[in-house]
């Protein structure tokens, strides 16, 4: 990546109950997943490789930005479930919502950095889905933060072409961070 040195992002990192979640945080890369140094290198690292590698399907405006402020927030079932209902009028938990502040007058204002939005992960349902689906608790993590991450790009999923095609790209993203 040899760009992202030049690329920042203004991460805002909160995880609502540290203490609790440590209890599931057995392997030592598990308790990355609640380090925001860890967050902000990863964001950056697919900003990078959506801008280099994904360019033709973003604004010019977002491409030609450096600086990208986003927040994150790891949360339990509770706070995301209240969330779900507040915002979507959904009675349900969920494993991610994302809420994008990405609207034309930001594209069009001429400033140096791009709000992105909100993301918010539950850490409870990211633990069972990572039991589910054999993935580490990391693994799933970064899974629900690439979605969630598209979303504030824009990307949409209304149908099967469209779901496949962006779990298609989470898993590139993914992939690209092995290497």
């Amino acid at each position: 990546m040899n760009n992202s040195s030049i690329l920042e992002i203004d991460l805002v990192f909160n995880c609502s109950d540290t203490n609790s979640f440590k209890n599931f945080l057995k392997d030592k890369q598990d308790q990355l997943i609640i380090k925001k140094e860890f967050w902000e290198n990863i964001f950056l690292s697919w900003i990078n490789i959506i801008i280099e590698e994904y360019s033709t399907n973003l604004n010019n405006t977002i491409k030609n930005k450096k600086s990208f402020s986003m927040s994150l927030q790891i949360i339990n079932d509770k706070e995301i479930c209240e969330l779900n209902h507040k915002w979507l009028n959904k009675d349900l938990s969920t494993d991610v919502l994302s809420f994008p502040i990405l609207v034309d007058e930001d594209i069009n204002n001429n400033l140096p950095f791009i709000e992105l939005g909100d993301l918010f992960i539950s850490f409870e349902t990211a633990y069972h889905q990572s039991i589910k689906y054999t993935n580490s608790l990391k693994k799933e993590m970064l899974w629900l933060a690439s979605h969630g991450l598209l979303h504030l790009l824009g990307w949409e999923h209304n149908n099967k072409k469209e779901l496949d095609e962006m779990i298609n790209f989470q898993e590139y993203l993914i992939s690209k961070l092995i290497e």
